[in-house]
């Protein structure tokens, strides 16, 4: 018996321990699956919000207001913390405001006339590396160098006076990471939204066979290009969505990415339909209500709303000074805003007043390659700024600063002085090359002057709020043509295209005795737009399309400069320059 009892009671034993084995297991993988569960918290139901107007953003007096962070400092250190030496090049700098051109280049390859905010210099420059003149390593987050050059202007042959300010890092490429991200998109949902991506929304609504149009809508593509953002957050991220038509409506609270279920998500996305107007102060306002003091106190997150529109607001506050205060209010607060533009007929005029904003930026988009090129391959250099409020003084007894092309500040000098609000991280090239890193000023030399001397000196802040300064002393002691590198050389020759390019939207869109001409007297003109060359139809900001023209004398403005960018190109050695020349053949043509 005792022999038996042994064996049951050992028998016993076993089948407890396994019992033990299984149920520990079977609680282990009951408590991750509780731990891992994910929520879907998406909150928009488009039958259910058609009627809502957003109240939330409103103090008691109808004025907007903004949750209070205790700073507005962003933290460099913990941004510089993962950077090291591990790489042969650094980051390099480009200017906030408009990021490309391909709103122009799109208007006119579907036979639109653009308007002259669609080619900015800034943004032109953003399509090309340059090299930036920097002859030494420099300890500092923000280190200008200058080149100088002599060109003539190959339509009058007078010499003219360059210089660029490259714009450099101390941050190595390949160890760049940014911050944890507090990312709010805010999408427009209007009816504009359901045209197509290479046509105008008001063209398709006076059109029989609208109805019939195959091609994608700007909606379907903002929608699919939200998801693939979503693809580019990590799990540390929070992700909020608002969606505005007529009002506002929450799409998403900001929560973080790990605790979302992110595939429901992007269903829900992908479901959303355009309708009614264009709201665009109550959408921004309801964007800026997801964020709250307890995130904007916590210094390891950046801050950032993504506004995804076509940039026609028509409903709330429409006046581009009063949608411009908001950006200013959350800029100061430590939320920056980046404008993506959808479609052949985005606005940017509206954009471009209301995006040099410390920290802003934008972008124009009319493919799913651009979407998928800006939100995922440039995502974290579009949400990460690195310099602020940076001030270029210039003393010389021989030049002053005739003019600023590049930057992103509506008051670009004052004097010999230049501005640029923000400067952001962007590529580097096998060559070293820049993209978008020089800012070119065109000088002009005083009269009877011998002294060649120029004396510089900038002034920046850093995400932390400190201070910073450098001086340098540079001699321009040339008299013949010449050029110290490459990279003033492109950016003289992308300037001249686009004066020239500004020129004749000036001249086609205004009346014959107001109209000036390109010629061997007057060279190519430094034009700044005049917003008298903005169609206005319908309302203060809708965008009406206008056939493309070309008049007999621009005709031959663009073989000239067509001319020109050729030799340049062959010099620079530069192929991404033909297509600016296969633009001017469709002009030409």
């Amino acid at each position: 018996m005792n022999k038996k009892i042994k064996v049951l009671v050992g028998m016993l034993a076993v089948i407890l321990i396994i019992s033990i084995i299984v149920v520990g297991y079977y609680l282990k993988n009951l408590s991750n699956s509780v731990t891992k569960a994910k929520i879907d918290d998406w909150k928009y139901l488009s039958k259910d919000s058609y009627e809502e107007y957003v109240t939330q953003g409103y103090d008691s007096t109808g004025s907007f207001s903004i949750p209070q962070a205790q700073s507005s400092e962003l933290s460099t250190k913990s941004l510089k913390s993962s950077f090291g030496s591990k790489s042969e090049s650094n980051v390099g700098l480009s200017v906030g405001g408009s990021k490309n051109i391909d709103n122009f280049r799109e208007n006119i390859k579907n036979g639109y006339f653009p308007i002259s905010t669609d080619i900015t210099y800034n943004g032109l420059f953003y399509d090309y590396y340059f090299e930036t003149g920097i002859k030494k390593e420099s300890e500092d987050l923000f280190s200008p160098s200058y080149s100088m050059a002599i060109s003539k202007d190959p339509v009058s042959l007078k010499n003219e006076y360059y210089m660029t300010v490259g714009l450099n890092s101390n941050i190595k490429q390949t160890d760049f990471k940014r911050k944890k991200q507090n990312i709010v998109v805010v999408l427009d949902i209007s009816g504009s939204m359901n045209s197509s991506l290479k046509s105008y929304y008001y063209d398709e609504q006076n059109s029989f066979f609208s109805k019939f149009k195959k091609n994608n809508s700007k909606m379907e593509l903002a929608n699919e290009a939200v998801n693939l953002m979503i693809d580019e957050l990590n799990d540390d991220d929070r992700f909020g969505m608002v969606l505005f038509d007529n009002g506002a409506y929450l799409g998403k609270p900001l929560s973080l990415i790990k605790d979302t279920d992110i595939e429901a998500i992007k269903e829900h996305i992908l479901e959303i339909e355009p309708r009614g107007g264009t709201n665009f102060e109550a959408g921004y306002k309801k964007g800026t209500n997801l964020f709250d003091k307890e995130l904007l106190n916590d210094k390891e997150y950046d801050n950032r709303i993504i506004v995804i529109t076509d940039a026609m607001p028509n409903i709330g506050t429409t006046n581009k000074s009063d949608l411009l205060k908001y950006i200013e209010s959350n800029s100061k607060t430590g939320i920056y805003t980046s404008f993506i533009g959808v479609g052949v007929d985005f606005n940017t005029e509206v954009i471009e007043s209301i995006s040099n904003v410390r920290g802003a930026n934008y972008y124009s988009i009319s493919s799913n390659e651009q979407f998928k090129k800006i939100l995922s391959e440039d995502f974290e250099y579009m949400v990460t700024p690195l310099v602020f409020d940076l001030n270029l003084s210039f003393e010389s007894e021989g030049y002053d600063i005739e003019k600023i092309y590049g930057t992103d500040s509506d008051d670009k000098s004052s004097g010999n002085i230049m501005k640029v609000n923000t400067l952001f991280p962007s590529s580097t090239n096998e060559n070293s090359e820049s993209k978008g890193g020089v800012i070119l000023l065109k000088l002009k030399k005083k009269d009877n002057s011998t002294d060649n001397k120029i004396n510089l000196k900038v002034l920046y802040t850093d995400r932390d709020g400190n201070n910073h300064s450098n001086s340098q002393e540079i001699e321009f002691n040339k008299d013949e043509e010449f050029y110290e590198n490459t990279g003033i050389r492109k950016a003289i020759a992308l300037t001249r295209y686009a004066n020239t390019l500004k020129s004749w939207i000036l001249y086609e869109r205004t009346n014959k005795d107001e109209r000036f001409y390109i010629n061997e007297n007057v060279g190519i003109l430094d034009c700044d737009y005049v917003k008298k060359d903005v169609q206005r139809i319908l309302g203060e900001n809708e965008r009406v399309s206008v056939k493309l023209t070309v008049s007999e004398e621009y005709e031959d403005n663009f073989r000239n400069i067509k001319y020109y960018l050729e030799n340049e190109k062959n010099e620079l050695k530069d192929e991404d320059l033909k297509k600016e020349i296969d633009l001017l053949d469709i002009l030409i043509n």
